[in-house]
């Protein structure tokens, strides 16, 4: 297929470029290089005559419609967004402007396509979003978010993509564009982008810098590895039906304080120091509207496309913490850039 993937330098973005141009799909990448952004994620394609990039922000429309016209996708996965809850709290309008205006430029473009091709019934808009839209769940394993729990977004990140989640809906139902939908719990792995929680623990262990874990450290999240979750969203865009969304789970629930513990535990053995890292760890001011728990029920994908995640978080940070170790000139480069290193997300 010819794929047109939005966000494609991004963390998720660029996995699942990688894992797309592996399979012998054709991939347009479709980025705006903000902070966040790194075309060094797809080195490993650069050359490939099956990868092109077309610099574009999604918030232009006038060059989305370019973009998708000259490209002319067989399919379009939307990965192009603000994720950073912190940096949402600090300047909300950037994520209402990308996440909700930026979607709306897309399906308004990808719906005059697919009428220019004469609405082939292969074509699809597939949308990734994330779990943060259904909202915080009690500390009860019993209770999971499914694809039918009620949205209940609490912060401006997971309202801006509740917002796009709904819009791609609407244009489903109103205009009949065959979209697909995904809602992914929290990722982490190679070429994370060094303002999450996990690489931060990573590379301020490293540094001898104090480890923050907000609150007191009990809040809950199903890790997914990243690679794992690239191949979940080509399987749905492969088997998916439809009109109907998939929850993408890794079927790993930690605390944020058991997290960090093991990332420590693991640089021990890595990499060991004078004392052990965990010392390092402290407590920070909470996050303002800090969602207790997410954890994700897999059951669709798993009954109806026969997807399970094939990593567990202590084999993925394992392979993540290497991965830290083995590409410091990576994260070096990004160290300078907006925001990395400092504490934001602080108002309410």
């Amino acid at each position: 297929m010819k794929l047109l993937v939005t966000g494609g330098a991004g963390f998720i973005g660029s996995a699942v470029v990688r894992q797309a141009v592996a399979q012998g799909h054709e991939v347009i990448n479709l980025d705006a290089l903000t902070y966040a952004a790194c075309l060094e994620n797809l080195a490993s394609v650069a050359d490939s005559p099956l990868y092109s990039f077309v610099q574009v922000d999604i918030r232009d429309a006038a060059a989305v419609e370019a973009a998708i016209s000259a490209a002319a996708p067989d399919a379009i996965l939307h990965l192009a967004a603000e994720s950073h809850v912190d940096r949402s709290i600090d300047r909300p309008g950037v994520f209402m402007e990308t996440n909700i205006m930026g979607t709306y430029n897309l399906l308004q473009s990808a719906l005059a396509l697919w009428e220019r091709k004469g609405r082939p019934d292969t074509f699809r808009f597939h949308h990734i979003s994330t779990d943060e839209v259904f909202g915080s769940l009690p500390n009860d394993p019993d209770v999971k978010f499914t694809e039918d729990t009620p949205y209940d977004p609490r912060s401006p990140y997971s309202a801006s993509k509740a917002s796009s989640d709904h819009l791609v809906r609407a244009w489903a139902e109103t205009y009949g564009l065959p979209v697909l939908l995904t809602n992914c719990s929290n990722n982490y792995g190679p070429y994370h982008f060094p303002e999450k929680l996990i690489p931060v623990t990573i590379l301020n262990a490293l540094a001898g810098a104090p480890l923050p874990i907000y609150g007191d450290g009990s809040n809950i999240r199903d890790w997914l590895y990243v690679e794992d979750h690239a191949d979940a969203l080509l399987t749905v865009l492969a088997r998916g039906e439809v009109g109907r969304s998939y929850n993408i789970g890794g079927e790993n629930e930690r605390t944020n304080l058991e997290l960090v513990k093991t990332i420590c535990a693991i640089l021990d053995e890595k990499r060991p120091g004078n004392k052990a890292y965990a010392e390092q760890i402290t407590f920070v001011t909470d996050r303002p509207g800090h969602d207790a728990r997410y954890a994700i029920d897999p059951t669709r994908i798993r009954e109806e496309l026969g997807w399970r995640p094939s990593i567990t978080v202590e084999e993925g940070l394992a392979l993540t913490v290497q991965w830290y170790l083995d590409n410091e000139d990576w994260w070096r480069a990004l160290q300078n850039r907006e925001g990395v290193g400092k504490r934001l997300g602080t108002k309410g």
